[in-house]
Order: structure tokens, then sequence, then C-alpha cells
């Protein structure tokens, strides 16, 4: 995009945004522009300083970068969020279809698990787990309750990486199909059990674990291994021994999309 005034990038912002996924610092960018994202709208305070962090980290993204930013004062971005991230770049991205998202989820047989997270509370949690799931190549992340995992905070947390995997929000009844393995304290020792490709693999939230629902779902409860008196694990380190356990050292699954 050419620099344009501040007041018209605000106005074609303002008339963006509703329904957009907001991708707030570079890391957000890179990775949606990476796996496909149709990006909007691009600002940043500094596009010199862009482009060179862009050429340093992502070479395969600079010239997308340069075409589509557009330069403002910083003033004007702290119009458009909240908080100005440090690489002082922020964008607007079409938000994955749904029906491209559950068609991932749904059609079988999936090569990798799809992570559930049964009412999730922390927004940070949910991101960190989308960038885990897409790192190991996991089909999707399905979350249930009120939740929205495109919530712009899980979309930062998440890096961008949304766009790598199917991301939704469904009712207990909705899941996609498959066996659903749900981690809970009394559950079998999850080091004996194999972990099928096709598993949906389930967590409780932060506080009250599984819900009664998804319990009565549950093909089979799982537990980590995890010395006496340590009350539980982060919800992320959770997920990411159960998917490294799945797929072992150096897994390399793709996911089914």
């Amino acid at each position: 995009m050419k620099d344009v005034d501040p007041a018209t990038l605000v106005r074609l912002w303002n008339e963006e945004a509703p329904g957009a996924v907001v991708l707030d610092g570079f890391h957000a960018l890179k990775h949606a522009l990476r796996f496909g994202a149709e990006v909007r709208l691009v600002a940043t305070s500094d596009k010199r300083a862009l482009l060179a962090l862009a050429a340093e980290l992502a070479g395969d993204v600079t010239a997308a970068v340069g075409a589509a930013a557009a330069e403002v004062p910083v003033e004007t971005l702290r119009t458009l969020v909240p908080k100005v991230h440090p690489t002082r770049v922020v964008a607007l991205a079409v938000r994955r279809a749904a029906t491209e998202n559950l068609g991932s989820l749904a059609r079988m047989p999936r090569r990798s698990p799809v992570v559930v997270l049964d009412n999730p509370r922390n927004l940070g949690n949910v991101g960190a787990v989308v960038r885990l799931a897409a790192g190991f190549g996991a089909t999707g992340v399905v979350t249930t309750g009120d939740l929205d995992p495109w919530h712009p905070n899980v979309v930062r947390a998440g890096a961008g990486l949304h766009f790598a995997t199917a991301v939704e929000r469904l009712a207990v009844p909705d899941l996609p199909p498959g066996p659903l393995y749900a981690l809970d304290p009394e559950g079998e020792d999850l080091r004996s059990v194999r972990l099928p490709d096709d598993a949906l693999l389930a967590f409780g939230s932060e506080r009250h674990g599984l819900s009664d629902e998804l319990r009565a779902r549950a093909t089979r409860l799982l537990s980590l291994p995890m010395r006496p008196q340590v009350s539980s694990y982060n919800l992320a380190t959770s997920v990411a021994m159960t998917l490294f356990h799945w797929g072992g050292p150096g897994a390399t699954a793709s996911a089914d999309s």
C-alpha cells in the first residue's frame, strides 16, 4: 500500500475492522502471510525499520510486507490498538473461513490430532496452545465455552499461527469425530497409551478441569506424570507434553487441511 494520510488510514481501518483479525506485531503478520492469510491493511510508524526486521527474520515475506505497509505516526497506531507492539506494526486480515476450518476438523482419516480446550479462561494460554498446535502440525484447536479463540489477545499470543491450523469454537456435542482422550488426574498414565492420529486430545479449564459433559464423552481418561505435591502444569505445558508423546522426537506430522 502506498503511504496514506493518517485520517484516511484510520477511516479504512474502521471500515475493515468489524469481523477482521487484528495482527498485532511483526511475528503475527509474518506467520499470517506465510500461511496464506488475506491481509487487508498494514500500518507501521517506521517502515524502514520494519523492512529491515523482515529482511533479517523473514526474507520470504519481505516483499509482501513492503508492498502492504503504510507509514503513519505512532500516535495514529495508538488509535488503532490499545497498546502498540514493540515492533510498531499492526495489520488487519480476513479471518479464516469457518467452513474451511470445520471441513479440516471433520475430514477423516486425520493424520494428526485435534486439541480440545474445554472452557478455557485465559486468552494468553489459548494463544500459546494454538502456537504449539501449529508447530506440531496438529489438525486444529477447538475451544468450548464462551471465550473467542480468535480474540486479538489470543492471536497475539499465538503469533498469528491461527492461519496455520484450524481454530474454532464448538459445543461439546458438535466436536469433530474421533476417539476422545481427556487429560485428568484420575486417568491412566499417558506414557502407557499410544495416541492415534485421529484422536481428540481434551484439556480442562485452568481452574475447574474437565466439564461433566466432556468427561462423559471421553473414550479414555489419561494423566500426565507429575511429582507428588505438585498440583498442576500450565495448560500449554500439558498440551505440549501430550503432543510430544503423540508425535515423538522430531515429529513432523502435517495438518490434514
